[in-house]
C-alpha cells in the first residue's frame, strides 16, 4: 500500500493534522501511540523494562513510570539508549503490523523521529513535515504540556532540527498560525495529491 510518513518537531501539530487526513479516510498508524501500548499495563516492553531498569520504574497498575523516566534518560544519554534499544524494536514490529492491517486509500506513519531514526525514509514512498517555528513549538509545548521552557527546550534540542526535517520533506504543511480552515485546505491538497500517486 502507498505509505506516507509524517513527522514534524514536537508541539508542531502532527495529531491535529493526522487526524485531518484520517477524517479524509486516510489509515493512520501512530508510533507514539504504539509506544504507549507496550509500556502500558501488561505492554510487551514492560518485562523488559522492569528488567533493565529495575522495579522502580514500574508505576502500581504495572505501566511505565513516564515521569521517573523521563527524569532519568534527560539526564543520562546511555538511558536513553538502553531504553530505545527496548522499545525501538518492539515498536517497529507492531508499526509493520499495523500497516500491513490496514485498509483505506494510503496508510499514514506517523513517526516523531522519522528523520532521527535514518531509515524511515526508505520504508515509506512520501515524507510530509509538519513545520512551524521553534518558538511556536516551545509555546504550544508549555501550554500543552505545563512543561517548563527549559524542559521543551531540551526535548527539542534532543529532536533533528527544523531544517532538517524540512530537507528530508516531499511535501510540507505550515501550521504556524493556521486556522482550522486553512489547516484543513492543506491537508486536502495533499490528500489529493497522495490519492493520484496511489492510484498510479
Amino acid at each position: 500500500m502507498f505509505a506516507v510518513g509524517l513527522t514534524g518537531g514536537i508541539g508542531s501539530g502532527k495529531s491535529t493534522v493526522a487526524d485531518l487526513f484520517a477524517a479524509r479516510g486516510a489509515a493512520i498508524v501512530d508510533t507514539d501511540l504504539i509506544a504507549h501500548q507496550i509500556t502500558a499495563p501488561n505492554g510487551v516492553a514492560m518485562p523488559k523494562i522492569a528488567t533493565e531498569f529495575g522495579a522502580s520504574f514500574v508505576a502500581a497498575d504495572g505501566s511505565l513510570d513516564r515521569a521517573r523516566m523521563r527524569t532519568l534518560i534527560f539526564g543520562d544519554e546511555g538511558a536513553r539508549r538502553r531504553l530505545e534499544a527496548i522499545t525501538h524494536p518492539l515498536i517497529r514490529t507492531e508499526t509493520e503490523r499495523a500497516r500491513h492491517e490496514a485498509s483505506g486509500p494510503y496508510v499514514m506513519l506517523v513517526v516523531p523521529l522519522l528523520v532521527e531514526s535514518g531509515s524511515w525514509k526508505t520504508r515509506v514512498n512520501r515524507v510530509l513535515t509538519v513545520d512551524c517555528s521553534v518558538e511556536t513549538q516551545i509555546a504550544r509545548v508549555m501550554r500543552r504540556n505545563a512543561f517548563s521552557r527549559e524542559q521543551v527546550v531540551a526535548i527539542i534540542a534532543r529532536q533533528a532540527t527544523r531544517e532538517a526535517r524540512l530537507a528530508a520533506a516531499d511535501d510540507v504543511i505550515v501550521n504556524e498560525n493556521a486556522s482550522v480552515e486553512e489547516l484543513g485546505a492543506q491537508v486536502e491538497a495533499q490528500h489529493r495529491l497522495y490519492l493520484s500517486l496511489a492510484d498510479a
